[in-house]
């Protein structure tokens, strides 16, 4: 089997792609694939499907959410169940199964000891791929306690340092130009994130648009001013400065 987190949660096996509609249960399998292989408390598993105001017979609940989780993965010829019962909770056996968001890591990771290896071919493809495995917004609208909602943010983090990984491989790599656009879109999204205004004002200067790139700066200025009433960091003063003075540092064949 194959778990998916990296966007609505899913299971994909020999029959197909299935999912579990009911959302108390869903969050019960969403916390326990996220940590697959470790035991997760049995008051973990309550804190995540009702928070701080859990119910009377919240244990018994729990116990018929985990009995469904156990029937939702159950297949023909499963020697046991993947769903385990280990004090003080219940565990989630890997094995020889896939989880999508263990696969992301890997794939980011090389990406990145690429980069510091300066191969930034294999770079951009193993972080193109790293990407492609998102389907959405991680885990849809499940939004719920501690396990859950930190896995969200973790891998939502994750994903926007391997597009800033990506940005910059392309960079390094002369594909300035059709980057541009890639970019305005992603501040569009991330308007905060200071690293894409710095790659778009790259990718225009070295697309003669010089004067596009400076744009940028003021509206990023402008931005981190009116929501934070902070002034752009330093590495995006500096790539100001650079444009300004035409710096041959920012030439392709000179910073690669």
């Amino acid at each position: 089997m194959r778990y998916e987190v990296l966007g609505p949660l899913r299971v994909i096996d020999e029959g197909g792609s299935t999912s579990i509609s009911a959302r108390k249960v869903e969050t019960v399998l969403t916390a326990m694939v996220i940590r697959a292989d470790q035991v997760v408390a049995l008051d973990q598993l309550i804190t995540e499907i009702w928070d701080d105001a859990p119910p009377r017979r919240a244990m018994a609940g729990l116990h018929v959410y985990i009995s469904q989780v156990r029937k939702f993965l159950a297949r023909p010829g499963q020697e046991e169940n993947p769903v385990l019962t280990r004090p003080p909770g219940y565990l989630l056996r890997k094995g020889t199964d896939d989880i999508d968001f263990h696969i992301f890591r890997r794939l980011a990771d090389r990406g990145r000891a690429c980069i510091r290896e300066r191969r930034y071919e294999e770079a951009a493809d193993a972080l193109e791929q790293a990407l492609e495995l998102w389907r959405g917004q991680t885990l849809g609208d499940v939004r719920t306690g501690p396990i859950v909602g930190g896995f969200v943010r973790w891998m939502t983090e994750l994903r926007l340092e391997c597009l800033e990984m990506l940005g910059d491989a392309y960079l390094r790599l002369g594909r300035h130009r059709e980057l541009v656009g890639w970019l305005y879109s992603l501040i569009a999204e991330n308007p905060l994130r200071e690293v894409y205004y710095r790659q778009l004002m790259l990718a225009l200067y070295r697309s003669d648009r010089k004067a596009d790139a400076l744009r940028v700066y003021q509206s990023a200025r402008s931005t981190l001013r009116e929501e934070l009433g902070l002034e752009p960091c330093q590495a995006l003063r500096d790539m100001q400065r650079a444009i300004l003075s035409a710096d041959e540092r920012l030439d392709l064949r000179v910073a690669s």
